[in-house]
C-alpha cells in the first residue's frame, strides 16, 4: 500500500503546483477606457456600425484602401503599411468585433460573412463607392468574401498569406505540402476544457510562442509587440469573444468568376500557419492575378518586412519607387 500512498502524494504535488501555475497566470480583463487610453491615437475613430461600435484608424487621402487584420490580431498589424500608403492613398484599418478596441459584439456575429457584411456597412457609412482591399489571414478570407459579394465596389484586391482557400482549390496540389492542421493556439481555444481556463488564466509567453510562429525570424519578435497583442486580447470582452468566434461558421462561398479586378497575391515563403501552396492554388483560381512570394517572412509580412513588402503593393497600385525623393511620384491608378 505505501507505493500507492507515494502515487498520491506525487499527484497532489502535481495539482498543487498546476493550481499554482493557474493562480500566476489568473489575470483580469483590462478596462475599455484603459485600453483605448493606450492604444488609440489621434487617427482612431470609432463609428457605430449595426449596434457595434467599431475602431477604424484613417490616415491619408486620395483613393481609399480597406486594411483588414487576420485572427487574433489588430489594426495595429498595418502599422508601418499605413505609414507608407497614406501619403498616397486614404487609408482605413479596421480593429473587427472581438478584437482590439472594438471589443466584443453582444449579438457575437464573428462569421466571415459577418465581417464582410460589416466591411461593406463602413464603406457606405464613409460614402466610399469604390475601394481598393487588403487583407491578411482572415483578413484576407473576409476581403475575399467581399470582392465575390460586391465586385463592383472594389478596385482592386490584395491577399496577404489570406485563409479562406476553398479545399477543391488543392486537388491538384501536392497533398502533403497543402495539408495543414490548425496552429495550436486554435486547438486551445477550440477545447471546452482548455478554452475555459484561458478565459481568466491568459499567459503571457504563449503569445510570445505564437508569435515566433508566425515570423520566419524569431528576433524580429519585440517585446513592445507581444506586450500589445496580449494586452489587446485582455480587453475586457476580447477572450470570451474569441473563444464565441472560434466556434461560429467559417466558410464561405466564394465565386472565383467575379473576382475580375486586378489581384496581387502575397506570401512568406516560411508560413507554417497557412503553407505557401494555398497562395499557388489562389493564382491559379483568380484569372490574371500575380504571386509575389518572400523568401525572409512567414505569416505576417507587412509586419516582419513592412518596407520590402509594402514596396511590392506600392508597385502593384501604380506608385513608382523614385530614387531622387524631390521629384513628384508617379501615380497610376485602378479607378481612371
Amino acid at each position: 500500500m505505501g507505493w500507492i500512498k507515494r502515487i498520491l502524494k506525487v499527484l497532489t504535488v502535481i495539482l498543487f503546483a498546476c493550481l499554482f501555475f493557474l493562480g500566476l497566470c489568473y489575470r483580469n480583463d483590462i478596462p475599455a477606457e484603459e485600453i483605448e487610453q493606450k492604444y488609440a491615437t489621434g487617427e482612431s475613430h470609432f463609428i457605430s456600425l449595426d449596434g457595434i461600435n467599431v475602431h477604424v484608424r484613417i490616415i491619408g487621402e486620395g483613393e481609399p484602401i480597406i486594411l483588414l487584420h487576420g485572427s487574433f490580431s489588430s489594426l495595429h498589424t498595418w502599422d508601418a503599411w499605413q505609414q507608407e500608403l497614406s501619403p498616397y492613398f486614404l487609408t482605413i484599418s479596421i480593429d473587427f468585433p472581438g478584437h482590439g478596441l472594438t471589443g466584443p459584439d453582444e449579438l457575437k456575429r464573428y462569421s466571415l460573412t459577418d465581417y464582410s457584411l460589416l466591411v461593406l456597412e463602413l464603406s457606405e457609412k464613409l460614402n466610399l463607392d469604390k475601394f481598393h482591399l487588403a487583407g491578411n489571414s482572415m483578413g484576407g478570407a473576409v476581403a475575399m468574401q467581399v470582392a465575390s459579394t460586391r465586385p463592383d465596389k472594389v478596385l482592386s484586391l490584395n491577399f496577404v498569406d489570406a485563409s479562406g482557400v476553398p479545399s477543391t482549390l488543392n486537388k491538384n496540389l501536392d497533398l502533403k505540402e497543402s495539408k495543414k492542421s490548425d496552429p495550436w493556439i486554435f486547438k486551445l481555444a477550440k477545447n471546452p476544457v482548455l478554452s475555459s481556463i484561458l478565459l481568466k488564466c491568459t499567459p503571457k509567453f504563449l503569445f510570445g510562442m505564437n508569435m515566433k510562429q508566425v515570423y520566419a525570424d524569431p528576433e524580429k519578435v519585440t517585446d513592445e509587440a507581444i506586450t500589445r497583442y496580449y494586452e489587446l486580447m485582455l480587453r475586457k470582452g476580447n477572450r470570451k469573444a474569441t473563444l464565441d468566434r472560434m466556434g461560429a461558421p467559417r466558410e464561405s462561398r466564394i465565386d472565383f468568376d467575379r473576382l475580375d479586378m486586378p489581384t496581387l497575391i502575397m506570401w512568406g515563403k516560411e508560413d507554417s500557419w497557412i503553407p505557401v501552396t494555398q497562395g499557388y492554388a489562389l493564382e491559379k483560381a483568380i484569372p490574371g492575378s500575380k504571386l509575389v512570394v518572400f523568401d525572409n517572412a512567414a505569416h505576417v509580412p507587412m509586419e516582419e518586412i513592412p518596407t520590402e513588402s509594402v514596396a511590392k503593393y506600392l508597385s502593384f497600385l501604380g506608385v513608382e519607387v523614385r530614387k531622387d525623393y524631390f521629384q513628384e511620384p508617379k501615380l497610376m491608378t485602378y479607378a481612371d
